[in-house]
């Protein structure tokens, strides 16, 4: 692999911290005395010439600060560690440390939730914490949703045990033999996504296997006209399966929401029948693209165009644009088409989908329906991924100074980097619930009458109103910490997870999604989605945690929130 990331449990923290002693001096130390004999006419200045060498070329650079690694005891309860603000090496590079307790929360929310599931679910799909008992999404048996989802958060969260037997689950008993329609993007996304990345942290050949068995048949999905994917497969059969309630049609996000995990598989096996298969649809998207290029969230997979439906940066339409920044990355910056196509993208954002609310100026995104011509200030929580993207596509994914010097951006990225601070800071507006949780859709006032006394509402809706354990926000607060170590965006993570702490929990064990979040007491929809352990608690671990763990320069996330690498590609772009 190009990148090799070192993920340490207590025994590995321990034999590097002797292999260091051995190689380096701690400065800490007493240095040993020279051994010289008093009697040597000359000795004392050969000492002082030694002592002089040794002090200048020993002594290390004060500007420089090795990361702190996270250790562990036995019992994986964290051992003290000096809590260090934000330091900065003379060459940009930034480090941050790790807040040892706030990151230890997380990982007991983590334990609180797997425990149960292992008790009540294992091997399940997905589960139901208040019923205690799992479900699966065929009815020939469970895919381990989960597990595979889960396991790389187990992984980077030093839970050994409780990883063995993750791993063991799927190299023995994980099976894509059902049938079934599996969503093409969601097991992408979810399943090959974690096998993917797990198999980054560990290079165990087990999870490659099971992510070359997944590939191969998910592959059936893109034998359209156009290599549009339909959007579900059955796996055992080996049959794509179109939309039954939007016939012909593809999501736009989740056919252009595959490509870091095929690229990076084709990449890892020589085998270049998953790059091109991704690659096309975006080449198919990029001769199609409206002008301005903000698409809309339906395809036709048979002709290869778009269809007329919303535009809007929220469901259906998010990860497209998440993906065209993190494709460019994850090649090392290579291939330029997959930038420019972001950068037309985020421009034509700023014309048409940003506006202020007429009160608080709060910046928010719109849609512009199909239907109409009118604006509509609805903003799904998913948008806020778009907060931290921003922020990260202004960087050019390169380390930032503390704070970033804005007069070494181009004007666009000047402009992108504030629109995602502001972003962020109306995402967490929308928090200011009686939960303390954001709703699924928030609705903004932009009318200057209809806004005078409120920018924002939530919607008394069964679908509105909901928290669904979403990530999106704490996925920015955590991009925007390492990218700037402005303390609030720590400090707003710990509110949110101290709101999902305190409404969100179930006693037996789990998190449950919280069917109003402006309503006391709180009733429950008996449902604790994947992404939560994949990428709620995997985020704000990562918030906590130490920045030599996983830096923005070395991984691309993928939308679920699995790392893959950034590396050096063979395979050149297919189109321009």
């Amino acid at each position: 692999m190009d990148t090799q990331l070192r993920m340490r449990g207590p025994r590995d923290l321990e034999e590097s911290s002797n292999d260091h002693d051995d190689a380096v001096e701690d400065p800490r130390r007493p240095r040993r005395r020279l051994n010289l004999r008093k009697t040597a006419p000359y000795g004392a200045v050969v000492l002082l010439c030694l002592c002089a060498f040794f002090y200048f070329t020993q002594v290390p650079d004060s500007t420089v600060e090795k990361p702190l690694p996270v250790q562990f005891d036995k019992d994986r309860k964290a051992k003290p560690i000096e809590q260090k603000p934000p330091s900065q090496a003379a060459d940009g590079r930034v480090h941050l440390s790790a807040d040892v307790a706030k990151r230890d929360a997380v990982v007991e929310a983590f334990k609180h939730s797997w425990k149960a599931y292992e008790r009540d679910a294992w091997g399940s799909d997905d589960y139901h914490p208040i019923a205690r008992k799992g479900r699966n999404f065929s009815t020939t048996g469970g895919m381990g949703y989960m597990i595979t989802d889960a396991i790389d958060t187990i992984h980077l969260m030093g839970l050994k045990d409780e990883f063995t037997r993750a791993r063991n689950w799927i190299a023995n008993d994980l099976s894509f033999e059902h049938n079934g329609d599996f969503s093409t993007f969601e097991t992408t996304i979810r399943v090959l996504g974690g096998l993917l990345s797990t198999y980054y942290l560990t290079s165990d050949q087990a999870f490659l296997d099971r992510s070359v068995d997944l590939a191969d048949r998910l592959m059936v999905a893109f034998k359209t006209p156009h290599g549009l994917p339909l959007s579900s497969v059955d796996l055992k059969k080996r049959q794509g399966v179109p939309d039954h309630g939007n016939p012909g049609m593809v999501s736009t996000a989740e056919g252009a929401t595959l490509q870091l995990e095929f690229r990076y598989l084709s990449h890892l096996t020589d085998n270049i029948t998953y790059w091109r298969a991704a690659e096309k649809v975006i080449e198919v998207i990029k001769k199609n693209l409206p002008d301005p290029p903000l698409v809309p969230i339906f395809m036709n997979y048979n002709t290869g165009e778009f269809s007329h439906s919303d535009i809007r940066l929220g469901s259906r339409a998010d990860s497209y644009y998440e993906y065209l920044l993190k494709d460019y990355l994850q090649t090392g910056r290579t291939e330029e088409v997959y930038r420019k196509m972001y950068d037309d993208a985020m421009s034509a954002v700023h014309s048409h989908l940003v506006e202020y609310t007429p009160t608080q100026k709060l910046l928010i995104t719109v849609e512009l329906p199909s239907f109409s011509k009118k604006k509509e200030g609805k903003q799904d929580h998913l948008v806020c991924f778009l907060g931290g993207s921003l922020m990260l596509g202004a960087t050019d994914g390169a380390h930032a100074a503390i704070p970033p010097d804005l007069s070494k951006m181009s004007t666009n990225a000047r402009r992108d980097w504030g629109t995602g601070q502001e972003l962020i800071k109306t995402c967490m507006e929308t928090h200011k619930s009686k939960t303390g949780l954001s709703p699924e859709i928030t609705h903004f006032h932009l009318d200057p009458v209809e806004g005078a006394q409120q920018d924002w509402y939530i919607k008394n809706s069964w679908w509105d109103a909901r928290y669904l354990l979403r990530p999106e926000t704490v996925e920015s607060l955590f991009i925007a910490w390492r990218l700037t170590g402005d303390q609030k965006y720590r400090d707003w993570g710990w509110q949110v997870f101290t709101a999902i702490e305190k409404h969100a929990k179930i006693e037996s064990g789990g998190y449950a999604t919280v069917l109003n979040v402006d309503e006391l007491p709180v009733r429950y929809e008996d449902k604790m989605e994947t992404f939560f352990l994949a990428e709620t608690l995997k985020y704000l671990f990562l918030l906590f945690e130490d920045s030599s763990v996983l830096p923005l320069t070395d991984v691309v996330f993928n939308t679920e929130a699995h790392p893959l690498p950034v590396f050096k590609p063979t395979i050149s772009t297919g189109f321009a």
